[in-house]
C-alpha cells in the first residue's frame, strides 16, 4: 500500500485551562477505520499522537479486515472492535464483526474471532459499559443486534439479541425500508438509542447487559423531520441533553433527555449549512460529536466539506458560529481526543486525515497535518500504556 506522509509544521502554543484540568496521557493510539474494496488498504491503519503537540506518528497497517468502516473500543482499553460493511459473510446477508487484541509497544492488532451481525450492511457499533455486550447497527437490512464477550480475552459469542425494523418514511428513493445507521448507550447503560435514517425515528430499547437483551421501551422512539435521514447521534455530557444529525437535510436536531423515564423531546432543528450555502448541492451530514467540556458541538458535511460549529447553551440549545473547511473531499468520521485539544477529520475521497486544534472558543485550526490514509471513515483514540 503506498502511504505518503505530508511535510507539516506545528505553532505551539500552551494548552487551554480546560485541557489541562483533563486526565492527560503523553500519548494516545489512533486507529483508522477505512474501506478497503477500492484496494487502497487492507484494515485498519494506525499513528501514534504526541498529547502535547498533536504531532502524529505513522505506523501504518494495524490489523487487516474486509472494510472496517466503524471501530469501537473495549472499556478495558485492551480491545478493538470493528464492523466489516459487507453484504454477505459465510453465504448469508450479514455484516461481520471482528475482535483484536490492542499491543500498546507496537500500535499492532492482533485478531481474536470474528461472528456474523446478523443483517447486511453493518455500519456502527458501541461496547455496553460493562463490558459484556457489543450492539450494532445493520444500515442495509435494517436492524439492529447484541453480540455477547464471551470471555476476559475479548472473543465474542454469537449474537444473543436480534431485532428488524419495520416500515418506511417519505423519501422513497432512501427511506423505503428500515436502514439503522448507528447505536449509542446512555451513561447509565439502561438505554440503547438506535437512529435508524429510513424511519426518521430514533428507536430506544431497554438493555439488559446480563442477558445481553434489546427490548423496545416505551415510547418506543422519537421522530425527527420527515425526510431528514437521522444517521449519528450523541449525549451531552452532563446527561441532560442529546443531538443527532439529519443526513438528508444537513441539520442538526436537539434533544431533552428524561435519563429517568427515557424520553427524548425535541427542542431545536438548526442548519448544519452557512445562510449563504443553504441548499448546497448534494450536501450530506455524516458525523456529530459534543466536545467533551459539554461547551461546543461539531457535524461534518459531506459535499460543503466542511465542520458545522455550535454553541451550546445552558438550555441545550445550539448556536452556529461558523464552518471550517476539512481540507478534503467528503469528510466522514471525525473525532477529539480525550483532552479535548485535538480534532481529526477523515476526509474520504482524498484518501487524507486532518489535524486541528481545537481553541478555547471552540473554533478549529489547521495544525498543517495532512496524512494519507487510502478512504478513511473512522477515527478512535486509545490511551497508550
Amino acid at each position: 500500500m503506498n502511504r505518503r506522509q505530508a511535510l507539516f509544521t506545528i505553532a505551539g502554543a500552551a494548552l487551554p485551562a480546560w485541557a489541562a484540568k483533563a486526565p492527560m496521557a503523553k500519548e494516545y493510539l489512533v486507529y483508522i477505520g477505512a474501506y478497503t474494496a477500492a484496494g487502497k488498504n487492507k484494515g485498519i491503519h494506525a499513528f501514534r499522537m504526541d498529547v502535547k503537540s498533536g504531532k502524529l506518528t505513522d505506523i501504518g497497517l494495524a490489523g487487516e479486515v474486509v472494510n472496517p468502516s466503524f471501530l469501537t473500543i473495549h472499556p478495558n482499553g485492551k480491545n478493538l472492535y470493528a464492523v466489516s460493511e459487507i453484504a454477505d459473510y459465510q453465504g448469508q446477508r450479514s455484516g461481520a464483526i471482528t475482535g483484536f487484541t490492542i499491543d500498546y509497544a507496537t500500535g499492532k492488532l492482533a485478531k481474536l474471532n470474528t461472528v456474523s451481525t446478523k443483517g447486511g450492511g453493518a455500519c456502527h457499533l458501541n461496547v455496553d459499559k460493562t463490558g459484556k455486550n457489543v450492539v450494532l447497527a445493520n444500515y442495509g437490512s435494517g436492524s439492529v443486534a447484541s453480540v455477547p464477550v464471551k470471555d476476559e480475552a475479548g472473543n465474542l459469542g454469537e449474537a444473543t439479541a436480534f431485532v428488524q425494523h419495520e416500515g418506511s418514511s417519505i423519501d422513497t428513493r432512501r427511506q423505503g425500508g428500515p436502514h439503522a445507521h448507528s447505536v449509542n448507550i446512555s451513561a447509565d447503560n439502561r438505554f440503547v438509542m438506535v437512529a435508524d435514517l429510513g424511519l426518521d425515528q430514533i428507536k430506544i430499547y431497554k438493555l439488559d447487559p446480563a442477558a445481553g437483551s434489546l427490548t423496545p421501551h416505551n415510547p418506543a422512539f422519537a421522530k425527527v423531520t420527515p425526510g431528514g435521514g437521522p444517521r449519528h447521534f450523541n449525549f451531552h455530557p452532563n446527561g441532560k441533553f442529546a443531538y443527532t444529525n439529519q443526513e438528508m437535510k444537513s441539520a442538526v436536531t436537539a434533544f431533552k433527555w428524561d435519563a429517568a423515564n427515557g424520553v427524548l423531546t425535541e427542542i431545536q432543528v438548526i442548519s448544519t449549512l452557512p445562510a449563504d450555502a443553504q441548499g448546497f448541492p448534494n450536501n450530506s451530514t455524516a458525523e456529530i460529536l459534543v466536545h467533551p467540556n459539554g461547551k461546543y458541538l461539531y457535524c461534518s458535511n459531506r459535499g460543503h466539506d466542511s465542520l458545522a460549529m455550535y454553541k451550546i447553551g445552558k438550555d441545550g440549545l445550539l448556536t452556529h458560529f461558523g464552518n471550517t473547511p476539512t481540507q478534503g473531499k467528503t469528510p466522514r468520521n471525525f473525532n477529539i481526543d480525550p483532552t479535548g485539544q485535538w480534532l481529526i477529520a477523515a476526509n474520504q475521497q482524498t484518501d487524507n486525515i486532518v489535524v486541528f486544534r481545537v481553541n478555547k472558543n471552540g473554533t478549529l485550526t489547521p495544525t498543517g497535518q495532512s496524512l494519507s490514509v487510502g478512504a478513511p471513515v473512522c477515527i478512535k483514540f486509545v490511551k497508550a500504556a
